[in-house]
């Protein structure tokens, strides 16, 4: 048979009241000195006796004593049965008024407990819910932050490589400054290189820039990290006190009374102000996190554009390198050419200078022979000093000599000019094909020497991965 319950008991039976006469009940429960009935028919707090009693002399001791009738005794016994069936009836009907009472009181108190296990069951939950979407929202900016902290990373590394091609292209303008004579142009490749130095110096102001916006953006993640990792530790403990506080039974060790705890009210949050603060938290992390998903495409989309703008200059330096080298060098094979030219017509005028001047000196047998024999025939005497055909040609003779040597002697002088125009051209010439073979020299080898690979560093990501020439 099953043990039944303590208030499910049918029998209601007369049991001592357990409830001891405390100090506080005595002062509460009328106190009845005369307990005689007639005290109990009062109904303006005074006496009121049963009957009337009458003097009686007893003999025996000699002394008068008041006594009541018979009629007075029966009434007194009757009122003391209806007073006595009353207080009983009331009595039964408070203690069936006490058992109602307790019962709803038990009902009430079990009906309220078991709501509160409900409310707390339902707090765990949303506690559990918030705390997994804190935990889920702090695993996605962990994620993020390591993200950036790559992409920032990869940005370093960029920045610091782009100082190599800034020395290569400041080096190569400071290189071609040694150039010499009427090669100091501004040619194309001079502008190229300026241009180079200005596009990689805008690269590196723009990278400086993403660099401190990806600090910045790194200090606001953590911040909002920090504070949802704060929000779920608090959610952690008291998700662990309001589940050990949902397993609490009465049965539970531990339970104790604690008065006056329900007077203290050290709440700070009402349920939708706590809600709107993990909202917030996360809504924040969600906002730097969108922020931060937004710099690394900046810093993608800027190592991109940069990787592209430094490489399509660098090709087109080198192009104006190439082209440069090789005008200069067919102009100084150009040269070459006319300078052995020049020297081939250095040697012939040499040379005809030399017939020239034999030939002039050719010319002075003739004159002696011509001179002689007109200087001979003046010696002739009388008649015989004729003006004869032999006269005449010799003095022809001595005239087309001395024309002759006038015309080789002018021809001479304008040869002579002519070869020092020439050895003058030939001086002008290697002077022009040395300033050449040097710009040649400081372009091919000093300049484009430097610039045979693209000069970054290709661990850097696949954004400088370059074909090189």
């Amino acid at each position: 048979m099953s043990r039944m319950a303590y208030y499910d008991s049918p029998v209601v039976t007369r049991t001592r009241s357990v409830t001891p006469l405390t100090p506080e009940m005595s002062k509460i429960l009328p106190y009845v000195s005369n307990k005689t009935v007639s005290r109990h028919f009062s109904s303006n707090g005074r006496s009121m006796d049963v009957g009337h009693a009458k003097n009686y002399f007893n003999p025996a001791s000699k002394t008068v004593y008041s006594r009541y009738s018979t009629n007075d005794w029966g009434v007194s016994n009757n009122m003391n049965f209806g007073l006595s069936d009353r207080e009983r009836s009331h009595a039964e009907r408070l203690r069936a008024d006490a058992w109602r009472a307790v019962k709803e009181t038990d009902a009430r108190t079990r009906n309220r407990q078991n709501e509160v296990t409900r409310k707390l069951g339902e707090r765990v939950c949303d506690i559990a819910h918030w705390k997994s979407e804190i935990n889920n929202e702090i695993n996605a900016m962990q994620h993020e932050t390591e993200n950036l902290k790559e992409y920032r990373r990869m940005l370093e590394k960029a920045y610091n490589d782009t100082t190599s091609p800034l020395h290569i292209a400041e080096e190569c303008l400071l290189h071609r400054e040694k150039r010499n004579g009427i090669d100091l142009v501004n040619d194309d490749v001079e502008k190229s290189l300026s241009k180079e130095v200005t596009i990689i110096k805008r690269c590196q102001g723009r990278m400086k820039k993403l660099l401190e916006k990806a600090y910045v953006q790194l200090k606001m993640n953590r911040a909002a990290q920090h504070n949802l990792e704060i929000d779920s530790k608090d959610k952690h403990h008291a998700q662990g006190l309001d589940d050990r506080m949902q397993q609490l039974r009465n049965s539970s060790a531990g339970i104790g009374y604690y008065p006056g705890i329900e007077n203290v009210d050290n709440t700070i949050t009402i349920p939708h102000s706590w809600a709107r603060y993990s909202e917030e938290n996360i809504m924040r992390s969600q906002k730097e996190r969108a922020a931060s998903e937004r710099l690394r495409g900046e810093i993608d989309g800027c190592l991109r554009a940069c990787a592209s703008e430094m490489w399509n200059i660098f090709n087109g330096v080198n192009n104006a390198f190439n082209t440069r080298v090789r005008e200069t060098t067919d102009a100084r094979n150009k040269l070459q050419a006319h300078l052995q030219r020049t020297m081939q017509e250095i040697f012939d005028m040499e040379r005809n200078i030399h017939l020239l001047r034999k030939a002039i000196q050719d010319k002075e047998n003739p004159m002696k022979v011509a001179q002689t024999r007109l200087d001979e025939r003046t010696r002739r005497i009388h008649v015989e000093i004729c003006h004869d055909p032999v006269m005449k040609s010799l003095t022809r003779e001595v005239n087309e000599i001395r024309e002759s040597v006038r015309l080789l002697k002018e021809k001479l002088k304008s040869c002579e000019l002519s070869l020092a125009r020439l050895v003058k051209t030939k001086a002008t010439l290697e002077h022009d094909i040395g300033v050449k073979e040097n710009s040649i020299r400081i372009d091919s080898q000093y300049c484009l020497g430097m610039r045979k690979g693209f000069p970054m560093d290709p661990k850097v990501g696949p954004i400088f991965q370059m074909p090189t020439c």
